[in-house]
């Protein structure tokens, strides 16, 4: 109807990619969607923030990049700054305007753990790359391990799913590790990601609330407990 819809791609590799993953494990969560949980769980700056399953350190460092209001994509280059009609002082004024806004005399309490220490190493060298290593603590701990005396923080998990049958035993097993370890935590909220809709009967208690969602093509569930809020001064 002699009508015609004219794009550009003002991006380049896509917007997802922020620039600071220098290395990944077997299926990483993608940066946009590792924000996204992080802004689901109403994480604020001040709570500490635990991710236990934190593969290449995605979501621990989504939330540092939010607690200290770092622009997404500021450690990447966009394909609009080569084009010859963009000023240069324009991308620069962009770029000094996002450097003012970022907060890092905010202290953060975000902690992220893995049992395979070769994930840790690759999440610490995505942090350094990000800018936010001094914010993360990364440590090689297993699940059953964990064990906090601090109050009313936030657990954000996106563990492994068990989609091959011969991964369902030992994926069910986490599940039930998680809730003999997080339910004691009164103070806690959870946040746990997976495609399998029973989570629920090997966490051993159930969800506050649930939330579908994508990652990518395949459908999830944001199983969310919320921890006992904390008294009024």
């Amino acid at each position: 109807k002699d009508k015609v819809l004219l794009t550009l791609d003002t991006t380049g590799s896509s917007l997802f990619k922020r620039g600071y993953r220098v290395g990944k494990g077997g299926a990483p969560l993608k940066e946009n969607m590792a924000a996204a949980l992080v802004l689901l769980a109403h994480w604020y700056p001040e709570k500490p923030f635990v991710d236990p399953v934190c593969g290449s350190g995605t979501l621990p460092i989504e939330a540092a990049m939010i607690g200290h209001n770092i622009a997404p994509g500021f450690n990447r280059d966009f394909v609009c700054e080569t084009w010859d009609w963009i000023p240069d002082e324009l991308v620069e004024v962009l770029r000094q305007d996002a450097q003012a806004q970022v907060k890092f005399d905010q202290e953060l309490d975000i902690c992220g753990y893995d049992i395979d220490g070769r994930m840790i190493e690759i999440a610490q060298k995505n942090a350094i790359a990000a800018g936010v290593d001094k914010s993360i603590t990364f440590k090689q701990l297993a699940v059953k391990d964990f064990k906090t005396t601090k109050e009313y923080g936030v657990i954000v998990a996106n563990p492994p799913y068990g989609e091959r049958l011969s991964d369902a035993e030992g994926v069910h097993r986490l599940y039930r590790e998680m809730g003999d370890v997080y339910r004691p935590l009164e103070t806690w909220s959870k946040y746990i990601l997976t495609s399998d809709l029973e989570f629920e009967k090997y966490y051993g208690q159930r969800a506050t609330k649930r939330r579908k969602l994508y990652n990518g093509t395949l459908r999830t569930d944001l199983f969310q407990y919320w921890g006992r809020r904390k008294p009024r001064a």
